[in-house]
Order: structure tokens, then C-alpha cells, then sequence
């Protein structure tokens, strides 16, 4: 046997890479995946179902490797690695999209009313200490005026009341008025959100005892002469 005969012998082993198919596939690249819409051979897949499906598969893998193959290359640290092209196929979601954040009683009465939220600036003047302050927060410029020097009295109060103690009073009665109104919102949102898990949670358990009486059923007997499981509770029959 010489050179030419053992190359021979040596390459019958491989299949050849190249592929014809009646019908081209749709293939996804990015997502490594190929459809084939073409129809089964009926005959050699009754001949030989598992032999059949193999050499199909190995055809189609060898199809999208070779796109693979015509992909641009570029140089890592990794090693050549190859640019993979934008996907044609989507995917579906595993999950459901999201649902709205509920809204707040604030946002409720803005909607309502048609007040739109316009952005402000952080800062403003103060004409006093003559340099910008936040707007709100810490030093900020819509203080209380607690240490001023002087509080000027309204015409109609009592001259004798101590106007920084009523200041103080007011403040205090607004920052728990705050966090009264922050715990109410949170108190509906949590209830918002322990509604909708309590309505799947219904239906899951609807839908636990549907599968559990379609499994009695689903035995040669019907469920007929099976021995019941206690503490179990006899199915109903549905009247036709």
C-alpha cells in the first residue's frame, strides 16, 4: 500500500465539511443556533431512527460551524477570538415584564390636578451669608430663620409668646407630619404589593388541586380502585 492509498483510507474516516441541503438554513450565529425546514427522508428515518438523526445533526452543526469560520477574528489576551454578529432571533422572556410601580398618594393627586414636576435649580442665594446654599437639606436657604437675631412678630399674635419656641413647635410638628405621610405611602404600597401575591397564590392553589384530581384519574382504573391516601377527601363527580 503506498502513500496515496493510506492518505485515502485516512481521509474516508471524516466526513467532508462541505454540506448541500435543498432548503439553506436560518441560522443565528450569535446565539449559535440553526433551524432546518427541510422535510425528514420517511424511509432512512424508519430504517434507522437514532442513525438518522445523527448524520442530520452532525450536517446542520457542520453547517453552522462553518459560518462560524467566516466570522471576523481579533487578537486577546484570551487568545483570537471571533466578532460574533448582532442576533436575528429573539429569545422569549423568561419572565413577565414588569409590572408599574403603584402610585403615590402625591402622584395620585398630581395626575389628578395636572401639576407637572419642573426641576429646579439646587442652589440659591442667600442674601445674608452672600454665597449659594442648597435649597433644601442641611444649611439649606428655606430654613425657619431659628438663628436669627430677631423674629419679627405678626400683627395679630400674642406679643408675649416666645416666637422661636413657636417656630421650633411648627418645625416639629411638620417633620412628624412628614414621616406620618412617608409611613402611610409605604403601608399602601406594601399593601399594593401583598395583594397581587395573594391573588397568584390563590390561583396557584386552584391550580395545584386541579392537577392533584386529574392524577387520581390518570391510572388504568381511573382512579377507581386505587387505595386513597388519608386524609383525602373523596373527587366529586362532575355531573354531565
Amino acid at each position: 500500500m503506498d502513500v496515496t492509498e493510506i492518505l485515502e483510507a485516512h481521509k474516508a474516516q471524516f466526513k467532508p465539511i462541505t454540506v448541500e441541503k435543498a432548503i439553506p438554513l436560518d441560522l443565528d450565529v450569535n446565539l449559535l443556533t440553526a433551524f432546518d425546514t427541510n422535510a425528514f427522508d420517511e424511509k432512512k428515518l424508519k430504517a434507522d431512527t437514532e442513525e438518522y438523526v445523527k448524520e442530520l445533526t452532525r450536517d446542520n452543526t457542520q453547517l453552522l460551524v462553518n459560518e462560524i469560520f467566516k466570522l471576523p477574528v481579533e487578537g486577546a489576551d484570551a487568545g483570537v477570538l471571533a466578532k460574533l454578529p448582532a442576533r436575528t432571533y429573539q429569545l422569549p422572556r423568561e419572565k413577565p415584564l414588569p409590572k408599574d410601580r403603584p402610585l403615590t398618594r402625591w402622584e395620585k393627586f398630581a395626575k389628578a390636578k395636572g401639576i407637572q414636576n419642573r426641576k429646579r435649580e439646587r442652589f440659591v442665594w442667600d442674601e445674608e451669608k452672600e454665597q449659594y446654599v442648597p435649597r433644601w437639606g442641611y444649611a439649606g436657604g428655606q430654613k425657619d430663620k431659628l438663628d436669627d437675631w430677631l423674629i419679627e412678630v405678626p400683627q395679630h399674635a400674642d406679643p408675649m409668646e416666645d416666637m422661636y419656641a413657636k417656630k421650633r413647635e411648627e418645625k416639629k410638628e411638620r417633620v412628624d407630619k412628614n414621616k406620618k405621610r412617608q409611613r402611610r405611602n409605604e403601608e399602601e404600597n406594601v399593601a399594593a404589593k401583598m395583594a397581587g401575591k395573594s391573588q397568584i397564590k390563590d390561583f396557584k392553589k386552584e391550580e395545584l388541586k386541579a392537577a392533584i384530581a386529574a392524577s387520581k384519574s390518570a391510572t388504568a382504573s381511573l382512579g377507581k380502585f386505587d387505595a386513597e391516601v388519608q386524609p383525602s377527601k373523596k373527587k366529586k363527580k362532575s355531573k354531565k
